[in-house]
């Protein structure tokens, strides 16, 4: 077992974390306060690549490996949190457009978004149904050479700023979980209504919900087979919430290094409050699980590249992962004091937006339904 990184990946460690900290911290607040959709910096990450990790060569993408997107998506969430979220969905869609859609297809929708010129959704989480993606009750129904779209999406990351989206929607609903098909739907099209959220945190996200009424998609724009919808997704969730985790880990780290610096300058009864052990330890802790949790994730993509399986390793990141980092942020928070609770710093803030990933892509308790099924069994869970 080598756990040392190459030299491109060094490489590519570095120059992530350049560009995250010139580029992405100064403008990590402002976005927050106006619930801005930071388009100013999408081309510059589509010039470094960030949204191509996981596109072919061929369709102007860097096509690196799992590992190497989560080394990437660590460094920018200590720039800003949020814009990970691009990343997050370009290596969706890289992933599934490239293995499942039409060559015209992937022309038309992949090679922008490589570049930062488009913005993908992925609109599978409907308003009664989160977790339980094979509920879903969006319908799809054939008529001649185009399907009618009838139905409703919530909780949609990026909704009032994409370009498209990737719908999943049932196209045989007698068959359940086998009945689900995916879709690419550029929200252009007439009879989609987007309305936005108005979250506690990731404000920078825009998220949003999605109305389909007789929304009509050529069938040409069917990605993949029929009625092979759910298994795609749930096949490509097993190396996203491995970059869940490591997105909540590069915010939590930012936190803790510059709470830090901070306990060494505060100073209480006549010295730095580092002194005290009720400050260090908490620290010391934070350090220790970061650094497990960081490995977790690496094996997990790592896993991944060699083709092995993940699932319960992807689970264990989503579970463990999101809220182990928001409680390292809450213990930032009251190191900082009352200064942790204002806006002077950037704290609450990335407690506001971890929080969100305790949540989204499946909560801690759907993980541990996954990780207690691979271990007794689905009959005994």
């Amino acid at each position: 077992m080598d756990f040392a990184p190459s030299e491109a990946q060094r490489l590519l460690k570095h120059s992530v974390a350049e560009f995250a900290r010139t580029e992405l911290r100064p403008h990590y607040a402002r976005w927050d306060r106006n619930r801005e959709f930071p388009a100013s910096v999408w081309p510059l990450m589509g010039q470094m690549g960030l949204f191509g990790l996981r596109v072919p060569e061929r369709l102007g993408g860097a096509e690196l490996s799992y590992l190497d997107a989560g080394l990437a998506i660590e460094q920018v969430a200590k720039g800003d949190f949020n814009v990970c979220y691009g990343i997050l969905n370009s290596c969706f869609a890289g992933d599934i457009l490239s293995r499942f859609a039409e060559p015209s297809l992937c022309e038309t929708w992949l090679r922008p978004l490589a570049v930062g010129e488009k913005v993908l959704s992925v609109l599978l989480t409907e308003p009664h149904c989160g977790s339980d993606a094979a509920s879903i009750r969006t319908s799809a129904v054939r008529d001649g050479d185009h399907f009618v779209i009838n139905g409703e999406k919530s909780a949609i990351t990026l909704l009032m700023a994409a370009s498209a989206g990737i719908l999943f929607a049932k196209t045989a609903p007698e068959k359940k979980a086998v009945g689900v098909s995916a879709f690419l739907l550029p929200l252009d099209t007439p009879g989609l209504t987007r309305t936005p959220y108005d979250d506690m945190g990731a404000k920078g996200i825009v998220r949003g919900s999605l109305f389909l009424d007789n929304v009509r998609i050529p069938a040409a724009n069917m990605i993949g087979p029929e009625n092979a919808g759910f298994t795609q997704v749930m096949q490509t969730f097993d190396y996203t919430r491995a970059l869940i985790g490591l997105m909540c880990l590069g915010a939590a780290e930012q936190t803790l290094e510059e709470t830090v610096a901070y306990v060494k300058v505060r100073h209480a009864f006549g010295q730095p409050i580092s002194k005290n052990q009720g400050v260090s330890f908490p620290l010391a802790e934070a350090r220790s699980k970061l650094e497990m949790l960081r490995w977790l994730c690496y094996r997990t993509l790592w896993l991944r590249d060699q083709g092995l399986p993940h699932t319960a390793e992807a689970a264990m990141c989503k579970a463990e992962g999101p809220a182990l980092c928001a409680d390292v942020i809450r213990d930032c928070l009251v190191l900082h004091g009352h200064y942790g609770y204002t806006q002077d710093f950037p704290v609450e803030q990335r407690l506001r937006d971890v929080l969100g990933q305790v949540i989204a892509d499946g909560t801690p308790q759907i993980m541990k339904m996954i990780i207690g099924r691979h271990m007794l069994g689905r009959e005994f869970v």
